[in-house]
């Protein structure tokens, strides 16, 4: 069958089941019930830590095809779900799905789990490295589910995607399960994924390498979510949760896009007070939050809030007086840890807080612009974030669907190639974010503004700025490119090895083996 987006899809698989497709509405707004959650009662005088985790897993009733949850506040620093997964297959454990809200190029022993039939099936809103390119060659027994960020939360809260243990890589936990990200020698920071598989999930364990007295102050998952308690010598490495550059790029083509960017906001009219603002990690991204910044304090402007995952370039903003609050789900490097630990205006705030288009209202609703990436951009503002343009899977959409959704104006960054393979493109190999949210997308040749956004091209011109048609844009992007060749498989056909869901639940395309 097709979506409405015209993306092929199977109507069912085999451990996924029935495929919804893309109907390309906006997520559906409705009435969920949350999923019941099954407590445990911890008499008086009960101890919660175990020596091992082996003995976590028995306590827990791990089995085959049992669900385990892991969070990626420390990102490629994360030693957690390699342990855990180390000890199940001891264990003799197969058929396991694994619910990681991020997936790292550390977690590469993952793979080998997948050929031993140890891990079956993954979900997970972003994989990188060695797991992604296993998933690409077809190494999963079931297909990857690759989700959003709000739309992980979506189906955990829901019970669409039901946990049976969540393993909380936790910085400090006492012996009765209180945790913090703050402080301990692997602090990362805010815990907004794990918030989610805390309160969801069937059993908790703390996996902590600097266990304290009790109580553990602060506490931002507290004991009445967690079963038990497990001291390793270490969880992590925090050094490793830097992502992106996290530097101001000193590449005068991405200077140039990003101060179009910022005058673009200008020009829309949403730097005044209350703005609010979201960008990612990369130099262009922060490029873009540093000319915001210089715009917004000559100005005298004061910003409502700043949201995501956030770095040491929006502490700064928060620090200046810039904005009231920062919405934190997760930090990007040290300094925003340093932040969130020290300044009670950096707040956390969970994954479906952030995103989940189906609780009470999300952060990303009251977003004025966010500051989107691409590997691809087509002729219909559809924008890859998934796969390289030979299909093979390079990350997920993370935030980048929640995100485009919510905000007011949802601006993709690009230069017009990467190398001799073209940005943009009349088709995009993998849809990740549909593009009837995509409002802007800003190159060095020029602006191309979605043509459902009439009254904001407008804007653009009266201001000034090159707007161009994105007909223009993939003209001069295909200028002396190199199509992508797509590597033989040696089967007949080329079977389905990922579904890419929407943050709704539904399939927005379908990742092909390469």
């Amino acid at each position: 069958m097709k979506n409405a987006l015209g993306r092929t899809l199977p109507d069912s698989v085999p451990g996924y089941g029935e495929v919804k497709p893309f109907t390309g509405k906006p997520a559906e707004l409705r009435v969920v019930e949350r999923a019941s959650v099954r407590g445990r009662s911890v008499p008086p005088g009960a101890k919660k830590v175990l020596p091992t985790i082996r003995a976590a897993l028995e306590a827990c009733g791990a089995r085959d095809g049992s669900t385990l949850s892991f969070h990626h506040h420390l990102r490629n620093g994360d030693h957690v779900l390699n342990m855990v997964l180390q000890v199940a297959a001891e264990m003799g454990l197969r058929g396991l799905r694994i619910a990681a809200s991020s997936l790292f190029p550390v977690h590469e022993p993952l793979v080998g789990h997948f050929q031993s039939g140890v891990v079956q099936s993954v979900y997970t809103a972003y994989a990188a490295g060695p797991v992604a390119d296993a998933i690409s060659a077809g190494k999963l027994r079931d297909v990857a589910v690759l989700q959003t960020h709000g739309g992980r939360a979506r189906a955990i809260e829901s019970g669409e995607l039901p946990i049976d243990i969540a393993f909380i890589a936790a910085p400090t936990a006492d012996d009765y399960g209180n945790i913090n990200g703050v402080d301990g020698p692997s602090a990362c920071g805010t815990l907004g994924y794990a918030m989610v598989d805390a309160g969801s999930a069937r059993h908790v364990v703390a996996i902590t390498d600097n266990l304290v007295a009790y109580p553990a102050c602060p506490a931002e998952i507290t004991q009445d979510y967690v079963d038990f308690v497990v001291k390793v010598p270490r969880i992590g490495d925090a050094s490793q949760i830097v992502s992106g550059t996290t530097r101001v790029t000193e590449d005068p083509v991405g200077l140039g896009i990003a101060s179009t960017a910022a005058k673009i906001l200008l020009a829309s009219r949403l730097i005044t007070d209350g703005f609010s603002f979201q960008t990612g990690a990369g130099g262009v991204s922060l490029a873009v939050a540093k000319y915001v910044q210089e715009m917004m304090r000559d100005r005298g402007v004061k910003g409502s809030f700043a949201a995501g995952g956030v770095t040491g370039q929006i502490v700064s903003m928060l620090e200046e007086g810039l904005f009231r609050t920062l919405f934190d789900v997760q930090c990007f490097d040290l300094e925003a840890v340093r932040s969130y630990r020290e300044n009670p205006r950096h707040q956390a705030m969970s994954a479906s807080l952030y995103a989940n288009p189906s609780n009470r209202g999300p952060v990303v609703n009251r977003l004025d612009s966010m500051i989107l990436g691409a590997s691809e951009i087509d002729l219909n503002f559809n924008v890859n974030v998934s796969t390289r343009s030979d299909g093979r899977l390079l990350g997920g959409s993370g935030g980048h669907s929640d995100t485009a959704a919510g905000a007011k104006i949802a601006m993709v960054t690009t230069k017009l190639k990467a190398g001799l393979f073209p940005k943009i493109v009349e088709r995009v190999t993998t849809v990740t974010t549909p593009g009837s949210t995509i409002d802007v997308v800003v190159t060095e040749a020029g602006v191309a503004v979605n043509p459902l956004r009439a009254d904001l091209s407008d804007l653009l011109v009266s201001a000034g700025l090159h707007v161009v048609p994105i007909e223009r844009l993939y003209d001069l992007a295909q200028d002396g490119v190199q199509p992508p060749k797509l590597e033989s498989t040696g089967d007949n056909e080329r079977r389905v090895v990922a579904l890419q869901e929407y943050r709704d639940g539904t399939v927005i395309d379908a990742l092909l083996r390469v």
